[in-house]
């Protein structure tokens, strides 16, 4: 009798003390979060940077395509090493280890624009996107243990969302920068402004107005009192 309600209480003390243990996992799941988003934006960022690369460098098309092929490819070649690494390391210090690998890669764009190397802007790329298949081997099981496993897949919807999310703002805030768009504008702007009789004053103000000064008084070229007094001593 004596065994048996001690045995009672012990697993009802368990029971509390279960209970006191359990977490609140919004916080770790708001942070993982926010890594699916991240991705998602810099993924899409390649689409953006094609045109610009391929404007410096005067590459053709198979040569530019190289950067989609240099980032996706990180997806092949690192897979396998960060699962090990997750199994050795954990999912939390996996994520740590690969948000330092992306800015290692983020960094490598500062001397690839210095010495203007396209070998080495892959290289970049490569480098960021081994730091985001790290984050994805070890946030997608990561997000699956952060609550009841039950309600396991509609957290890693919700995180997927965002990430898609992250592919839909992208463009929107990187196209304006887009060298192609921005020649097709000024072409449209030059064009309206050959028809338009209000460009004409613009685009003699400022400093347009004093470079034509001193273009005519450069090489001798007669203004409108010039022509006036020449007129009349003829």
């Amino acid at each position: 009798m004596v065994t048996r309600e001690v045995t009672t209480s012990s697993s009802a003390a368990q029971s509390v003390a279960a209970a006191a243990v359990t977490q609140d996992y919004s916080r770790p799941l708001a942070i993982v979060t926010t890594l699916f988003f991240m991705w998602g934006f810099l993924t899409c960022l390649n689409d953006i940077l094609v045109p610009h690369l391929k404007a410096i460098f005067d590459l053709n098309f198979a040569q530019v395509m190289l950067v989609q092929f240099a980032f996706f490819s990180a997806y092949f070649l690192f897979s396998v090493p960060w699962s090990k690494i997750v199994n050795r390391i954990g999912y939390q210090r996996t994520m740590v280890a690969g948000l330092l690998t992306m800015a290692v890669g983020a960094l490598l764009f500062v001397p690839a624009a210095s010495v203007v190397s396209y070998p080495l802007f892959l290289t970049a790329l490569l480098v960021l996107a081994a730091g985001i298949t790290g984050l994805q081997v070890s946030a997608n099981p990561y997000v699956d243990l952060l609550g009841k496993p039950e309600t396991a897949s509609s957290r890693l919807d919700l995180t997927q969302a965002f990430n898609s999310l992250g592919t839909t703002i992208a463009p929107k805030i990187g196209g304006p920068a887009d060298p192609e768009r921005r020649a097709i504008g000024s072409r449209t702007d030059e064009a309206a402004c050959a028809t338009s009789a209000a460009c004409v004053p613009r685009a003699r103000s400022g400093l347009g107005q004093d470079a034509i000064y001193r273009h005519q008084h450069r090489f001798g070229v007669a203004g409108d009192s010039d022509r006036h007094l020449q007129a009349s001593q003829d």
